[in-house]
């Protein structure tokens, strides 16, 4: 396939709707890149098990992603998919189960992510294994790191790599390792290393449960980045789903502005959201994207996007856009 060839075909195509709207927020992402703007991406959902780590690793290797905001269950289901892939086990007729159906899938240990199967012992217990040995050893010699610290010191150490059952390369998280990428990880203990990680410290293998540094720093860190960074460029926002992998890093501005009396700090600079949640009383993940001004998040001016569509298969098409795929 010639280079090109998917964008080509996405803009000759994609012409009215929300196929329109995906073309116009890739356009506009790339718009400003070129125009020295930086780009958090927030992750929602099951992207990870989606595995869209084989196009958003190449995003973050080629610089066109600057941070990231996603659950604790992506930052983690990334790497489960990278050591334990060929475990995984699909179920394309996951409508048809039947409460009996799942039950037999919980006790081969086999979680369910939609129409896919992740292998608890491979996967889970694996990368549990490499985690309690970090925590231990950070809560010994008193030390702390934020969720996805304690990742990036497993990758960079090597422990996993004979396990690696897909190309590293596909990997979103090792891309990120690589980059050392900014992070932030709002409500990891809801995730399953967050759940372990509670369990060891109920257990009392870990003393200090602040080991595993959480929500409130990372938002002090996330600040300072925010008002580091924005002195030099534009800082956009390309959320993907909604909940709190987008409403926690998008409310920096607000905080800044409003709570630490900040108001030269600029609003974020771009803004698209793929979600299919329907606008609703009481939904933020279906409000449209000029309710965020006036929440002082997003300026009158600011180009905003919204794709109401299904995510697993909208991001990786504007991210060929904005690689020239």
């Amino acid at each position: 396939m010639s280079r090109g060839a998917v964008s080509q075909f996405i803009k000759h195509h994609f012409r009215h709707f929300n196929a329109a709207a995906l073309v116009d927020a890739a356009e506009g992402y790339k718009r400003h890149l070129e125009g020295g703007g930086a780009m958090m991406v927030t992750l929602a959902g099951a992207m990870s098990t989606a595995e869209l780590g084989i196009s958003l690793a190449e995003m973050i290797r080629r610089d066109k992603v600057q941070a990231i905001s996603c659950t604790g269950a992506n930052l983690e289901e990334d790497l489960f998919n990278l050591v334990a892939h060929d475990h995984y086990e699909r179920v394309p007729h996951w409508r048809d189960l039947t409460p009996q159906d799942e039950q037999a899938l919980l006790e081969r240990h086999m979680n369910r992510v939609t129409d896919t199967c992740i292998p608890e012992m491979e996967a889970m217990r694996r990368l549990e294994g490499a985690l309690i040995d970090e925590w231990t050893a950070a809560d010994q010699a008193g030390e702390r790191y934020f969720p996805h610290e304690f990742l990036y010191r497993i990758i960079r150490s090597g422990k996993l790599e004979p396990y690696y059952q897909i190309d590293p390369r596909d990997s979103w998280m090792v891309a990120a390792a690589e980059k050392d990428l900014p992070i932030f990880v709002p409500g990891w203990e809801d995730s399953t290393t967050g759940n372990m990680y509670a369990g060891h410290c109920l257990a009392g293998e870990i003393k200090n449960v602040h080991t595993v540094r959480g929500g409130i720093e990372y938002m002090m860190v996330l600040a300072d980045w925010y008002v580091k960074t924005s002195k030099q460029h534009s800082i956009g926002f390309f959320q993907i789903g909604g909940g709190i992998a987008g409403d926690f890093p998008i409310c920096v501005v607000p905080m800044l502005h409003q709570d630490m009396g900040r108001p030269d700090v600029p609003v974020w600079g771009y803004f698209c959201q793929i979600s299919d949640s329907t606008t609703s009383y009481g939904s933020y993940s279906g409000a449209v994207p000029n309710e965020k001004i006036t929440w002082g998040k997003l300026a009158v001016d600011t180009p905003k996007y919204i794709i109401e569509s299904d995510a697993s298969i909208v991001a990786p098409l504007v991210f060929a856009i904005v690689l020239d795929c």
